[in-house]
């Protein structure tokens, strides 16, 4: 039944972890955070990869704007790390967000899988990434050959896991609710999102961990989509 394959992009297909850490590194040396007093840039890596997964999260339901999530996510790391507010880098967030849309990890099969499935079925991306960023990494990474559509919430006006998000992918597609599935790493957005809007929802988690009761169908590599469709 299903023809249509709705993807996220960050954290599903774009290793958007990977590429925040090769980011950070280089702005770490470049902004010489060591002399700040940031003696671990291993330390400064972890600290802003949970303040920004825990920002996303609010992101996705709408919590907070963009605006805020922007502000927030190194000036809480800095702080917690001990730099005072008066220190911190006004330029770091605007180096960060214009570079790491240049980095091209995607999660390891992504390229085999998509070219299989492509053959097969019309893929799309549905996207809460900011669009200017969004647009970079699908140029970037040559990902925009796979795919029919790119959906990205900012032109819709509504994040996953909203279902008029859901509802214009598939006006957009040409697609119904029973010949769609969405494939992604969120639970709230991509998994709870599909899955009240009525579509079935494939839950990406690499990092193999518990996952809830109505998670009906993971994988933990994209590679297992082969086996399945």
């Amino acid at each position: 039944m299903i023809k249509h394959i709705f993807f996220d992009l960050d954290h599903t297909i774009w290793d958007f972890d990977r590429n925040a850490e090769e980011t950070l590194t280089e702005l770490y040396e470049q902004y010489a955070l060591q002399k700040l007093g940031l003696s671990s840039c291993t330390e400064f890596i972890e600290v802003y990869t949970a303040n920004n997964h825990l920002l996303w999260a609010e992101y996705h339901i709408g919590k907070i704007t963009k605006e805020t999530l922007r502000s927030e996510r190194f000036s809480k790391t800095f702080i917690q790390l001990g730099i005072h507010p008066d220190h911190i880098p006004q330029q770091f967030e605007d180096d960060y967000v214009r570079m790491t849309p240049t980095k091209t990890n995607l999660f390891e099969g992504s390229t085999k899988v998509l070219s299989y499935l492509q053959q097969k079925f019309d893929l799309h991306i549905i996207s809460n990434g900011f669009k200017e960023s969004t647009l970079m990494k699908m140029d970037r990474s040559a990902l925009n050959p796979y795919f029919k559509n790119v959906i990205i919430s900012e032109d819709v006006g509504v994040n996953k896991p909203h279902q008029a998000i859901f509802e214009y992918a598939l006006q957009k597609a040409g697609a119904s609710k029973t010949e769609s599935i969405m494939i992604g790493d969120s639970l709230e957005a991509d998994i709870i999102g599909a899955k009240n809007f009525g579509m079935q929802a494939i839950f990406f988690n690499p990092n193999k961990k518990e996952a809830p009761d109505y998670v009906d169908w993971q994988i933990h590599h994209l590679e297992e989509l082969l086996l399945h469709f």
